[in-house]
C-alpha cells in the first residue's frame, strides 16, 4: 500500500489518495489496548487535525481482533493512580477522534470489547464484518466503563436498552447492531476493508466544508433544543450558500455535468 509505515509496533498508517488508515495491528491480543499504543494513536489523532490534504478517516483492525479492550495484564500491575490517569489519556484519545473535522468510518473486523466498542463509538459511521462481535464486558470484572461507551449509546440508541447492555456486559452480534442502528452496514469479512474504503473515499470527495458543517450540525444539535438546532441548521446552510463549491454544484447540476469541487483546507 501507498506510503504504508509502522508509527508504533502495534499501529500502522497509510494513505490511499484523500483517506488515511489507521490500523491497530495487534493479532496476538486481539488488538488490545496497551498504554504506549494508545499513546501513538493519540499522535496520530492530533496530527490529523490539521492535515489538510486528509479527508476522510479509517480505523481497523487486524485478524480477528478490532480492539479486544484493554490489556488487562497492564491493569494487573497498575495502582490506583496509574489505573486512572491510562483512563483519563484514553478518554482525551477517544473526545480528539469524535472531535476531527474529517469524516470518520470505523471498519469493525472481530472483537470490540470494552474500549474497542467505544472508540469505534467516537467514528462518524461503522461499518462491520459478519464476524464481528460487540460488548462492554467491564462489569464482569467488577468495573464500569470509563471510555464513553454508556453515555454515547443511552444518548443515540436509548437509556434501557444500553442499561440492560452494561450491566449484564453481554455481547452483541453483528444483526442486533445493525437492528439498533449502531453500524450502517454488515459486510462479508474479505469485503469490509474495500467496503469502508469505497465509502471514505466517497466522502473524501464530496465537498470537504459542506461535509465537514454536516458533521458538526449534527453533533451539535443532538444537545441542542429543536428550535436552536433548526436555526443554526439553516445558519449554517445559508453560508455553505455562498461557498464556491455550492456554485459548483448548483451550475453543474443545472448543466448536466460532474461538479469540479474545490479543495479548500479544512477549518
Amino acid at each position: 500500500m501507498a506510503d504504508q509505515r509502522r508509527v508504533h509496533p502495534h499501529l500502522v498508517v497509510h494513505d490511499d489518495g484523500a483517506v488515511r488508515v489507521l490500523r491497530i495491528d495487534r493479532e496476538e491480543k486481539l488488538g488490545a489496548f496497551s498504554g504506549s499504543l494508545v499513546a501513538a494513536l493519540g499522535r496520530e489523532v492530533a496530527a490529523l487535525q490539521d492535515a489538510e490534504d486528509v479527508r476522510a478517516v479509517v480505523l481497523t483492525g487486524t485478524g480477528k481482533g478490532f480492539v479486544a479492550g484493554a490489556d488487562i495484564g497492564e491493569y494487573a500491575t497498575s495502582g490506583r493512580a496509574e489505573f486512572e490517569a491510562y483512563q483519563h489519556r484514553s478518554r482525551l484519545v477517544f473526545d480528539a477522534l469524535s472531535a476531527l473535522p474529517q469524516p470518520t468510518v470505523a471498519a469493525v473486523n472481530g472483537y470490540a470489547f470494552g474500549g474497542g466498542f467505544e472508540i469505534a463509538l467516537c467514528c462518524d459511521v461503522i461499518l462491520c464484518s459478519s464476524n464481528a462481535r460487540f460488548g462492554l464486558p467491564e462489569v464482569r470484572l467488577g468495573l464500569v466503563p470509563g471510555g464513553g461507551g454508556p453515555p454515547r449509546l443511552a444518548r443515540e440508541f436509548g437509556t434501557r436498552w444500553t442499561k440492560e447492555l452494561v450491566m449484564t456486559g453481554r455481547t452483541v452480534y453483528p444483526e442486533e447492531a445493525r437492528a439498533r442502528g449502531v453500524v450502517a452496514r454488515v459486510v462479508e469479512p474479505d469485503q469490509l476493508s474495500g467496503a469502508a474504503l469505497e465509502l471514505a473515499t466517497t466522502l473524501a470527495e464530496l465537498p470537504a466544508e459542506a461535509v465537514r458543517v454536516a458533521k458538526r450540525r449534527i453533533d451539535l444539535g443532538r444537545e441542542q433544543d429543536l428550535e436552536a438546532a433548526l436555526t443554526d441548521d439553516q445558519t449554517a446552510l445559508g453560508e455553505l450558500f455562498e461557498t464556491p463549491d455550492a456554485r459548483e454544484g448548483i451550475e453543474a447540476f443545472l448543466e448536466k455535468r460532474p461538479p469540479v469541487f474545490a479543495r479548500p483546507p479544512l477549518g
